[in-house]
């Protein structure tokens, strides 16, 4: 039996690769709908009939457990994903408590894109949590976009950061959120900009021990054997991974 990862194009791969280290004797499927990337930019209703199609077919692969490595999937349909599925379905969703208990004074910033800054379940999370209104959100869709292509030349990446951070004081913050799996490609960029000792925190670690534990919870957590990892696109199986495994190279 496998634990599936399920995200509208690469930026699962960062929930994953946290995986590859903490369960190392773990088989693995990775469903990438790269057919209907982006989805930060559609429907509510666009991105639920994807989700819903592509966790059908990953259900009919004998699956343990699935993390929708997606935080805008997460906060669409992962209430419903658990409803129809027996399995344990984990959701990502942006790291705000840590960031509010970590920020020391200052300011948290959410980087996320625009359906999950939209969606009710990030409303609700920060009104619970930002009890001193120190939460400001920004979309980058531009980084999922970036990603998806293979960009990471520094001379694109940055300045597009810049221009879309510049309403903000950067300097007041103390914590950054990054509420996309696609953003922590670019961690360092991110750390380049921000003054030093700016935190710079996602939510992929947490879930992946979170993941561990419902695996020892039900007797079903592999700690010898060699891992593997089966890639899916929109439903069909890849014959050639290069791409996804030069995506996981560069987390390295």
């Amino acid at each position: 039996m496998k634990i599936a990862f399920f995200d509208s194009g690469i930026g699962g791969l960062t929930v994953l690769k946290e995986a590859l280290k903490l369960l190392p004797g773990e088989r693995f499927l990775y469903y990438a709908d790269t057919a209907n990337v982006p989805y930060g930019t559609k429907t509510r209703e666009e991105v639920r009939r994807f989700i819903f199609d592509g966790v059908k077919l990953i259900a009919g692969q004998g699956v343990k457990a699935l993390v929708i490595a997606c935080n805008t999937a997460t906060s669409i349909a992962i209430a419903d994903l658990r409803r129809k599925y027996n399995f344990p379905i984990l959701g990502m969703e942006p790291a705000v408590k840590p960031a509010v208990t970590k920020c020391l004074g200052k300011r948290v910033l959410v980087l996320a894109t625009p359906l999950t800054l939209k969606e009710e379940k990030f409303q609700n999370l920060v009104c619970k949590l930002d009890s001193e209104h120190i939460v400001d959100a920004l979309a980058l869709q531009g980084l999922v976009n970036f990603a998806e292509k293979f960009i990471f030349e520094r001379n694109i990446v940055i300045p597009y950061m810049k221009e879309m951070l510049m309403p903000f004081d950067i300097g007041q913050y103390g914590t950054v959120v990054l509420g996309c799996t696609h953003f922590p490609f670019y961690r360092s960029f991110f750390k380049e900009i921000f003054a030093q000792g700016t935190e710079i925190i996602d939510g992929s670690v947490g879930t992946v021990k979170h993941l561990k534990n419902i695996l020892l919870e039900n007797n079903d957590l592999v700690e010898k054997g060699e891992s593997d990892i089966t890639f899916i696109c929109s439903g069909k199986k890849m014959v050639d991974d290069s791409r996804f495994i030069k995506y996981l190279e560069i987390l390295n």
